[in-house]
């Protein structure tokens, strides 16, 4: 009774348009009111207790640090030395589209921060180029997600939260099939661009690639500060966010001098809105998921799981198909939330390493941000570029292909994510 309230009142709740957040809140507290053996104040605790993390407090800094560096110029610095290092190819632009995706995957560790602000400056410089609107928006959807698996993570960062895994490692997991997402990515543009008979866009350029690269250099410098102050144990996840926000903001105000005092007020603004939103959606998850674990939903699932088959590789499908669906029609964050108490025991039964298991996690619920009908990547992108959600949708299900295979080796071959921590760590 209590499991059917619970997931008929957050089916419904979603249905008519409530929040996320406030309809996990709402659910979970009327499955606590109908179990009537829990005071309802035990809502509260467990609300506090989810973003009671030392870890979450990354957050803030990366988002900030994120609009920092899309509002200062680091992100057109980065897109001009992208340009001038892999435009040269046929359908350059798509490939720096890319290339601009994964050097900005080391500064946010947010898809839809990558959409929004690397998403307008590419679409624009495509669409000038001559490339239609439909490639445009789906190389640049598709690439997006990219930035939540090479470190830093928000994403990485909740799950190792919630899965009590190290974070330093699952940094260093997602390197490999980070790289792996953007080799794909281009190979598929190569075929489109051979297909369209797409010209290069620009001539190779030693001294065009020197220029770009000393005006990027103290932008680029960001990622190396972050990644590898993590991955050689210089200063934690947090630390290293608190770290690049401060470079940011060094950057910004020092060196570029783009930072006025305004712009400054308006991006703290924003990052305390975009923050608030995460934090009410871990909270609201938390206690989702406590309930959850108090009905043994989480032990009776896995038996019947383990019922149903004990193949690893059957398993791995099935949880594969679980991930994908609930990432067309759940925010990543809280699906993540409410996911890892369920799936990851089910994983640690068959052997299953955490870390490997929570970059196939993120990676698959990635996908989910570019299918309906939440794909929180296609409304940005929508939004950003003024082009329709349905032309947007449509243009970026081709690129699912190579996301797809990307997912299906690091499912299936673990040490393309265990090999680098296995040997940092």
């Amino acid at each position: 009774m209590v499991i059917a309230v619970l997931f008929i009142s957050l089916l419904l709740l979603i249905v008519l348009g409530v929040p996320v957040a406030f309809a996990l809140i709402v659910s979970s507290l009327l499955a606590v009111i109908v179990d009537g053996q829990l005071p309802d104040l035990v809502v509260l605790h467990r609300m506090v207790g989810g973003m009671n993390s030392f870890p979450l407090l990354s957050i803030p800094f990366f988002v900030f640090a994120g609009a920092l560096m899309n509002s200062t110029g680091i992100t057109q610095r980065i897109f001009d030395f992208a340009n001038a290092l892999v435009g040269w190819l046929r359908g350059g632009l798509g490939h720096v589209n890319v290339g601009a995706s994964v050097l900005f995957a080391g500064m946010s560790g947010a898809a839809v921060a990558d959409a929004g602000g690397l998403g307008a400056i590419e679409v624009k410089a495509m669409r000038e180029k001559g490339y239609d609107a439909g490639f445009a928006v789906g190389v640049t959807a598709a690439s997006s997600t990219i930035g939540p698996i090479i470190p830093p993570s928000l994403p990485i960062i909740i799950y190792g939260v919630m899965a009590g895994a190290s974070i330093g490692q699952l940094f260093a997991a997602g390197l490999i099939p980070g790289l792996l997402m953007a080799l794909a990515l281009m190979a598929m543009i190569a075929w489109y661009a051979k297909k369209r008979n797409y010209p290069k866009d620009h001539a190779f350029s030693v001294s065009n690639c020197t220029t770009t690269f000393q005006r990027a250099f103290l932008s680029l410098m960001t990622p190396a500060i972050i990644i590898g102050g993590i991955l050689f144990g210089i200063f934690t996840a947090t630390e290293a966010a608190i770290a690049a926000t401060a470079y940011a903001l060094f950057l910004g105000t020092v060196v570029y001098k783009s930072l006025t005092f305004k712009k400054f007020v308006a991006l703290s603004i924003e990052t305390i809105e975009t923050t608030s939103i995460i934090m009410l959606i871990i909270a609201g998850a938390s206690i989702f998921s406590w309930v959850l674990t108090t009905q043994h939903v989480t032990e009776d699932f896995t038996q019947w799981m383990l019922g149903f088959t004990d193949n690893k590789i059957m398993i791995l499908i099935l949880i594969t198909l679980i991930l994908f669906v609930v990432g067309c029609f759940m925010e990543t964050i809280a699906a993540i939330t409410i996911l890892t108490p369920v799936l990851l025991p089910i994983a640690i039964s068959l052997g299953i390493d955490p870390v490997h298991f929570g970059v196939v996690m993120v990676l698959n619920l990635m996908i989910g941000l570019l299918t309906p009908p939440v794909g929180m990547v296609l409304y940005v992108l929508s939004r950003v570029t003024k082009v329709p959600f349905e032309t947007c949708a449509k243009a970026t299900i081709p690129f699912l292909i190579p996301l797809v295979l990307v997912l299906i080796l690091v499912t299936f071959i673990p040490q393309l994510t265990l090999w680098l921590p296995s040997l940092l760590y």
